[in-house]
């Protein structure tokens, strides 16, 4: 499910229960040691998935312990994203030469608690929120703004190790399955990405999004006998090509 809202290249795993085995490395299970048997079981269906989408980048399973801020600590060359909910465990996994940062949200399809969109939501927000509400009402649309930037977040703090908060992303999701997040972090690091395009997908009462930020390919070094680029003409279009599937919106919201 989760393949249908992600770019080429990047490789996923899900599942719907922990029915299946899901053994732990000796250190993951030393993490897990003491919790709630519901929540061990969790994670092990969690990294199990990692594996699964590991194993089709040709990596062999490994240890996938928490880093800083509770981020899966990757292989090396390696971007990804984990997410569970209540019947739902997720992992996406591409090469950094493929994608520079992902982040997967998974949620129930439910309206968000009383208060919450409040607390997570800007006054531009809360307008878009019933806006689109009103248009499709089968939709939680508070409960997918939340998710986004959960995405995002999850993207965000691996390529950065910084912290955001609710108020320093602003997010507008779109009926056609796509939302836009512009970020305006009090404190930015140099250089950091601020523009983040995602897709959003609901089915079988869950709520997925997901956010693909491409890695920055450099150009080819131009042959000195190439010839110049004429002076004259309309402009060509520079910068990464937009993977297939990609969203095509671009506007940040304003």
């Amino acid at each position: 499910m989760i393949d249908e809202i992600l770019p080429p290249g990047v490789r996923s795993a899900e599942a719907f229960d922990d029915l299946a085995p899901a053994p732990l490395f000796p250190e993951e299970a030393a993490l897990m040691a003491g919790r709630w048997e519901r929540r061990r079981r969790q994670f092990a269906t969690a990294r199990a998935c990692a594996r699964r989408s590991l194993a089709e980048l040709g990596l062999a399973p490994a240890p996938l312990l928490p880093g800083a801020g509770g981020a899966p600590q990757w292989p090396t060359g390696v971007v990804g994203s984990i997410t569970h909910c209540d019947g739902y465990r997720a992992a996406v996994v591409a090469r950094t030469t493929d994608m520079a940062a992902l982040g997967i949200d998974a949620e129930p399809a439910e309206p968000l608690p009383r208060g919450v969109l409040g607390l997570v939501a800007s006054d531009g927000e809360r307008a878009a929120v019933e806006r689109l509400a009103a248009g499709r009402p089968d939709v939680p649309w508070d409960r997918l703004l939340f998710s986004a930037k959960e995405a995002v977040y999850k993207a965000w703090f691996p390529a950065t190790g910084r912290w955001l908060g609710f108020a320093d992303a602003r997010v507008e999701p779109a009926a056609d399955g796509t939302f836009l997040a512009c970020l305006h972090p009090a404190d930015p690091p140099v250089p950091a990405p601020t523009h983040y395009a995602g897709r959003w997908l609901v089915r079988g009462g869950l709520l997925l999004t997901a956010v693909a930020l491409p890695a920055v390919r450099p150009s080819p070094p131009r042959s000195p006998l190439a010839p110049a680029a004429p002076l004259s003409g309309p402009a060509r279009r520079s910068g990464p090509e937009r993977p297939a599937g990609a969203p095509t919106r671009t506007r940040c919201p304003s």
